[in-house]
């Protein structure tokens, strides 16, 4: 994140920079640094304890329903009874996985309740950070000036954490790949396109549309690396999917409080 968020910046540094001095997208480039900062944290630490398949879906699953929060904290968008239901159906769903994840065959015991709240955090910081982009841009700046400006400030608070924690990162010629795949690929170029994606549709619609990443990482973590999901925890899976998925569907055409 630290790494990508540079590059981020180096390219439309320009452009970044007047957004940055755009006092109206400045406070939600700022709030968005925030959710920048949390995640990655939050995210990677959920997967390292309650592994790779249920960090994902609690994480990413629960995106969607922060975005509804916020849209109705800062929009006043009226939340129906059926989001209150299909909300309800993805909270029980990441109860149930909680209980039904497993690593894979000879690894420690994992904490997943741990992993969970913190996959919750993740969701949290990352609906903030695609929340505050759609406000951003709506303020006439580019998904590219965007998305510069916000992982830019978010590396310079991150690059204190990467110092203090991330020498393993270059102790092999591996690692070293590894991390730099994760910086142009996952961050650098994928956020590009984010950002970009952003100037078309709403940051609900964004968080669902990813959606597409737990469910997928859930299956890659049990036929590659070995992780196990009982029963109970595919019934979470498709808990969380039917409520984030039916959710979505039902916000389509939102309702709005009187302005105050």
């Amino acid at each position: 994140m630290t790494v990508g968020g540079i590059l981020l910046f180096a390219v439309s540094a320009r452009t970044s920079i007047v957004a940055l001095r755009d006092a109206r997208a400045r406070r939600w480039l700022l709030i968005g640094a925030i959710g920048v900062f949390v995640y990655p944290l939050a995210f990677y630490s959920s997967m390292d304890l309650a592994g790779v398949a249920v960090g994902n879906v609690v994480s990413l699953g629960s995106g969607p329903v922060f975005a509804a929060i916020f849209e109705w904290l800062w929009e006043r968008t009226r939340l129906s009874a059926r989001w209150l239901v299909c909300t309800l159906i993805a909270i029980v769903g990441i109860v149930v996985l909680s209980f039904g994840g497993h690593g894979a065959e000879g690894e420690p015991a994992r904490d997943t309740l741990g992993g969970v709240l913190l996959g919750l955090l993740a969701g949290c910081a990352y609906a903030l950070y695609t929340y505050a982009s759609t406000r951003a841009i709506r303020e006439g700046h580019s998904g590219r000036s965007v998305m510069g400006g916000m992982f830019g400030v978010g590396a310079v608070a991150l690059a204190p954490v990467l110092v203090l924690t991330g020498g393993p990162l270059f102790e092999t010629g591996q690692s070293i790949a590894i991390a730099g795949y994760l910086a142009l690929g996952p961050m650098f170029v994928a956020y590009l396109l984010f950002g970009f994606g952003l100037k078309r549709i709403t940051s609900s619609v964004a968080t669902t549309i990813t959606l597409l990443e737990p469910f997928v990482a859930t299956l890659l973590a049990v036929l590659i690396v070995g992780e196990q999901l009982e029963w109970v925890g595919w019934i979470g899976l498709a808990l969380i999917l039917l409520g984030v998925t039916v959710l979505a569907t039902a916000r389509h055409t939102p309702e709005a409080f009187p302005a105050s």
